[in-house]
């Protein structure tokens, strides 16, 4: 038996409004030194290493709605389903171009597929998501495909 539904299967495809964001020297500059990076034209704020689009999809909220473990709320984009623990399952990433300060860039979220697997200790149920980070004319810089496992 499914623990896929037809009601939580329709979800995929399911998209949450596109955001943009300036990407300026200085945060480049101050995450290459909180995240030890050591090439130079990371340090200068010339460019961003990939990862600082992590940091771009972490809104700013206050700590009244942070959860009780400290962490931020679940995207919207995680339907509700059967199995609760989820866990991170892995990226895998496409880069058309470099990040670079002055760029203003719109970041896509989609909820991408949905499928099981029987795990040794029992079902798994894997949540893909395509998070696509393109210029405000629709150039794509960077496509992200995020695995999240429930189980």
């Amino acid at each position: 038996m499914s623990l896929l539904t037809d009601e939580i299967r329709a979800l995929i495809g399911t998209e949450v409004a596109p955001f943009e964001f300036e990407v300026s020297r200085n945060d480049i500059r101050k995450y290459a030194v909180a995240t030890g990076q050591r090439q130079q034209r990371y340090l200068d704020g010339d460019e961003a290493p990939l990862m600082f689009l992590f940091s771009a999809m972490m809104p700013v909220i206050p700590l009244s709605e942070l959860l009780p473990d400290g962490r931020q709320p679940d995207s919207p984009l995680i339907p509700e389903l059967p199995l609760k623990r989820i866990m991170a399952g892995g990226s895998e990433y496409q880069v058309h171009g470099r990040i670079l300060p002055g760029q203003v860039l719109v970041c896509r979220q989609k909820l991408a597929d949905l499928y099981e697997k029987q795990g040794g200790s029992g079902p798994l149920i894997f949540m893909v998501f395509e998070n696509r980070f393109e210029t405000r004319d629709g150039e794509p810089v960077v496509t992200e495909l995020l695995t999240r496992i429930a189980r």
